[in-house]
């Protein structure tokens, strides 16, 4: 039997390798182990808002972390933490997100990929968590992790995936969700921020604002990856 097909989209940034410094559409290989390891074949989805045809060859879809969505994708003026916006990307995630709802194709969103979620479901976002108060350090600066509970409702996709009500997660975000749009909230931090989003009348769509995906927690965060590659074979 062959391995359920999973797209993971991909940043385009400065890159350098051997005698190249271009742009490159990349990723972090963690996501690719990690769906290797839940059992699926994993297939980088460069920037492209001409169309979502290519969801029809795959099986299931992850939209991955990075920077920040430009707000005018929720009528709203940028903050000034706000990154520089990644136009193709964003233009192309929003497209695939609403195109694999309209397939029922299963989806998970991890970070950035859940805000994505959130806005073609109608929803907004909080530009910069500090300056609105929440008291939990969701990212001390780029690049690190920081750790914090996560409390996840009862009777949801979630708790049945962790097996629990309450877990700890890793955190690298200074946004967040305001607005879920037509998505439920189904996790929280001890702040108040929405950690998780779901739609429950779909097969699997399912976004986590957390990093799922780094190696030093695949043992407990592998039943995540399992469960969308799972619906992706259905």
């Amino acid at each position: 039997m062959s391995r359920p097909v999973i797209g993971l989209s991909t940043y385009v940034e400065p890159a350098r390798w051997g005698a190249w410094e271009v742009p490159a559409a990349l990723l972090h290989e963690w996501y690719v182990d990690a769906v290797r390891e839940a059992g699926g074949r994993a297939v980088l989805l460069p920037p492209d808002s001409t169309d979502a045809d290519v969801l029809d060859r795959l099986d299931g879809l992850i939209l991955i972390g990075g920077a920040d969505v430009d707000p005018a994708h929720y009528g709203a003026e940028p903050h000034a933490t706000v990154d520089v916006p990644r136009v193709e990307r964003d233009a192309g995630e929003l497209l695939l997100c609403r195109a694999a709802h309209e397939r029922d194709l299963p989806l998970l969103g991890i970070c950035r990929g859940m805000q994505v979620m959130a806005i073609a479901h109608g929803g907004s976002l909080i530009q910069d968590l500090p300056d609105a108060g929440f008291g939990l350090a969701h990212r001390e600066r780029p690049g690190t992790f920081t750790e914090h509970a996560v409390s996840l409702a009862e009777g949801s996709r979630v708790a049945a995936i962790y097996r629990s009500t309450r877990i700890v997660t890793n955190s690298s975000h200074h946004q967040g969700i305001a607005d879920p749009g037509t998505l439920v909230p189904t996790g929280w931090a001890e702040d108040g921020l929405i950690e998780v989003l779901e739609a429950p009348e779909a097969r699997f769509s399912l976004g986590v604002q957390w990093h799922p995906e780094h190696p030093d927690r695949r043992f407990g965060e592998l039943p995540l990856f399992r469960a969308v590659v799972a619906a992706a074979s259905d």
